[in-house]
C-alpha cells in the first residue's frame, strides 16, 4: 500500500434541486421543483479481488478487473499472457513464484517511477522467459534467497531497481491482492505458483501474497491456500515495516541460494519475556516510526543450496517504457526451476520464537517520503 492512492471513498448520492423558468404565454409560471438523484463514483467492488479464483492456464479472463466506474479506473493490463505479449512493453499482471530461478516482482511499466505512484498499475517483471512478462534484466540481481517453508514459499533479495523502471531513491512500499478498496495493488494482479503441486506443471493460485520492493531491496511471499492461516503469514496490514517483518530472511548480498526454512512467526506476533504480543503499526498521520518494539526472528533454514548467479539468471531483458496492446489467447509455460525440494514439515508454534537468527537481513521497505529517516537508523541495517 501506499501513501497517494485514492482509497476510502464510498458509494453516496447527492440530491441536487434545480429550478426552471418556463414561458408559454405572456403568463409566466414557474415549473415544480424537481430532484435527481445522482450516484456518486464508487469504490469498492461487488467481488474483491482475493475472493476471485482462477485456474492457471486455461480460466484466467483477459481482464480480472472489469470494475471500469470505480474510482480508480480500469486495471491498466492484462492477465491473458503469452510469447504475443512477452518483452519490454508487455502489460501482463499475471506473476509468478516458482523457485530461486522462476520468479516475478511487480514494478513499474514506465522508468523513473515510484511505488507511491504506480503501485495500482504495476506489470510482472520476470526472470525467465515463457510467463509473457517482461524481464528482469542480467545483472539488476546481485543477491537472492528463496526459501520453502511449510505454509508458503518466498524470494527475498537484492536489486538495482532502475533497472526495472524503479526511481533511484524510491523508498517504495507494498503490494498485495487487498488495497483499501480491495482492488488488489496491482488491480487485477494474479499470483500463480507451482511449489505447491505435485509437479512442476500444476499452478496454484496463491489467494494471499505481499510484495515490498524499494531501496534496492525486495521479497515477495506466497502463502498456500491449503494452509488455514494463509492469511497471517501473508498480512496486509503491516505496510509500513517492510521486508525484515513481514518476510523476515537471512538474504546476503552477493549469494544465490535455495533454502528449506521452519515457518515464520505470524507477521506482527512476537515473545518477550515468554509473553505472546501484537504489534499495532501506528497510523501514518502520527508521523515517521522511529522505533520497533522487537525484532523479527529469522526462521531457522536446512538445505541450502548456493549457485551462482550466471547459472540461474542467464536471460535478461531491458528496461523501456510503453504499453503493450496484444492481447493473448494462450499460456505461457512452467519451467523445472532451481529450488529446495518439496517437503513437508512442522511450523513454528504461532506467537513462538522459531529457532534460527535473531536479526533480520536488510530491508524494511516503506511506502511515502524519507523523513522515515529514525526507522532507517533503527531497523533498516539490522
Amino acid at each position: 500500500m501506499a501513501v497517494n492512492v485514492v482509497v476510502g471513498q464510498s458509494s453516496t448520492t447527492s440530491t441536487v434541486s434545480t429550478s426552471t423558468s418556463l414561458t408559454t404565454s405572456p403568463t409566466t409560471t414557474s415549473a415544480p421543483a424537481t430532484t435527481t438523484t445522482e450516484t456518486a463514483q464508487g469504490t469498492f467492488p461487488a467481488t474483491p479481488l482475493a475472493s476471485k479464483r482462477f485456474t492457471y492456464p486455461s480460466g484466467i479472463p483477459y481482464k480480472v478487473d472489469t470494475d471500469d466506474n470505480l474510482v480508480r479506473g480500469s486495471q491498466l493490463g492484462y492477465n491473458i499472457c503469452n510469447s504475443t505479449t512477452e518483452g519490454t512493453g508487455s502489460m501482463c499482471q499475471t506473476s509468478f513464484l516458482n523457485s530461486l530461478d522462476d520468479f516475478c516482482l511487480w514494478a513499474p511499466p514506465d522508468p523513473n517511477s515510484t511505488v507511491g505512484d504506480v503501485e495500482g498499475g504495476m506489470v510482472a517483471w520476470c526472470t525467465k522467459p515463457g510467463h509473457g512478462t517482461r524481464l528482469i534484466p542480467t545483472g539488476a540481481l546481485t543477491g537472492v534467497q528463496f526459501t520453502r517453508a511449510p505454509a508458503y514459499v518466498s524470494i527475498v533479495g537484492f536489486i538495482d531497481q532502475t533497472k526495472i523502471n524503479l526511481a533511484a531513491g524510491d523508498w517504495g512500499g507494498e503490494m498485495d491482492p487487498h488495497g483499501a478498496d480491495l482492488r488488489g495493488n496491482p488491480l487485477g494482479g494474479l499470483l500463480f505458483t507451482n511449489a505447491f503441486g505435485d509437479s512442476n506443471t500444476t499452478f496454484t493460485q496463491a489467494i494471499e501474497w505481499h510484495n515490498f520492493i524499494g531501496a534496492d531491496f525486495f521479497c515477495l511471499k506466497a502463502c498456500d491456500p491449503s494452509d488455514s492461516n494463509d492469511k497471517r503469514y501473508c498480512e496486509h496490514i503491516f505496510d509500513r515495516i517492510g521486508c525484515a517483518y513481514n518476510v523476515p530472511n537471512n538474504a546476503q548480498n552477493g549469494t544465490f541460494e535455495s533454502c528449506l526454512a521452519d515457518n515464520q512467526d505470524f507477521p506482527g506476533i512476537y515473545t518477550e519475556n515468554g509473553e505472546v504480543k501484537t504489534y499495532t503499526q501506528p497510523a501514518e498521520s502520527l508521523g515517521a516510526i522511529s522505533t520497533m518494539p522487537y525484532t523479527a526472528k529469522v526462521p531457522s533454514s536446512s538445505e541450502c543450496v548456493q549457485v551462482k548467479s550466471a547459472d540461474v539468471y542467464a536471460v535478461g531483458g531491458s528496461t523501456t517504457s510503453g504499453t503493450g496492446t496484444t492481447a493473448a489467447t494462450g499460456s505461457a509455460t512452467g519451467g523445472s526451476g532451481v529450488g529446495a525440494s518439496r517437503t513437508s514439515g512442522s511450523s513454528a508454534p504461532t506467537g513462538s520464537s522459531a529457532s534460527g537468527s535473531e536479526n533480520g537481513a536488510r530491508g524494511l521497505v516503506l511506502p511515502g517520503s524519507m523523513a522515515l529517516v529514525g526507522v532507517i537508523s533503527a531497523v533498516l541495517m539490522m
